[in-house]
């Protein structure tokens, strides 16, 4: 038997590590099918599956079928195909607890040198669900509700998601959203809006989705991709004039939630 040296410098043999890449594979290749289903909630068949993750549909197959027992994929009652199931919910759950419990210093921090209110939403079925919030100090303060959702695309939180998403993702996102909503609008001028903010990293709405509410926001994705914001909703009365704090704040924020997702 053939044998080599891992990057340990101890000695591996040759069927040893085929097997690991090949366990590194299966594993590359089961969160690829997971993705496409993210991305679908209605529902994929197998062949639908291979094709968005090009891969034969018996090795689609074979995944799913693993992934079924573990309950990280289930059949869709309604004959849609399949989609993610309950083990995955119960696992984003834990990682959306963590993500609070995590964020939360830093929700604090961008208060304390803000003095305005602070948020932690995260993009759920096509909305922002909030998470967490930090008041104000300010007696005229901007207040919502932990596990109220709002719509994407008028508010900076929304807005700050809908520009780490694949521009074609986006816009499909907020065209729905409009077309639900009655919203006849320029979806060209919105995507260049989003690119904007793309480049900048802060996304911002000023009087958009509340008279008289105006927000700075930034957002980033977590160890499973999920999209997640940080916004700072102040009255448009001050805004001007606590803009460019607002703005320092969500700067270094963002510093500390990459440094905190790297480790």
């Amino acid at each position: 038997m053939e044998h080599a040296m891992d990057g340990l410098g101890n000695e591996e043999s040759v069927d040893q590590q085929s097997g690991t890449r090949h366990g590194i594979q299966v594993i590359a290749r089961a969160a690829d099918v997971l993705r496409a289903l993210k991305q679908d909630t209605s529902g994929l068949s197998l062949g639908q599956i291979a094709e968005r993750v090009n891969l034969p549909r018996s090795t689609v197959q074979r995944i799913v079928a693993a992934l079924q027992e573990e309950r990280l994929v289930i059949a869709s009652a309604r004959g849609g195909g399949l989609r993610l199931g309950p083990e995955l919910r119960a696992l984003g759950e834990a990682t959306r607890y963590n993500i609070i419990e995590d964020c939360r210093p830093i929700l604090m921090e961008i208060s304390a040198a803000t003095g305005e209110t602070v948020d932690l939403s995260v993009l759920r079925e096509k909305r922002m669900i909030f998470l967490d919030q930090i008041p104000g100090k300010h007696r005229l303060r901007a207040v919502s509700a932990v596990g109220e959702a709002f719509p994407l695309t008028p508010n900076s939180n929304g807005r700050a998601c809908l520009s780490l998403l694949p521009e074609a993702t986006a816009r499909q996102l907020s065209a729905d959203e409009w077309k639900r909503n009655g919203i006849k609008g320029d979806l060209d001028a919105f995507m260049a809006t989003l690119a904007r903010y793309r480049q900048r990293g802060i996304a911002e709405d000023v009087d958009e989705q509340s008279e008289g509410i105006s927000a700075l926001g930034i957002a980033f994705s977590d160890w499973s991709k999920e999209l997640y914001s940080i916004s700072v909703p102040v009255p448009t009365s001050r805004f001007l004039r606590k803009k460019d704090a607002i703005i320092a704040a969500l700067t270094q924020a963002k510093l500390q939630i990459d440094a905190m997702l790297t480790e």
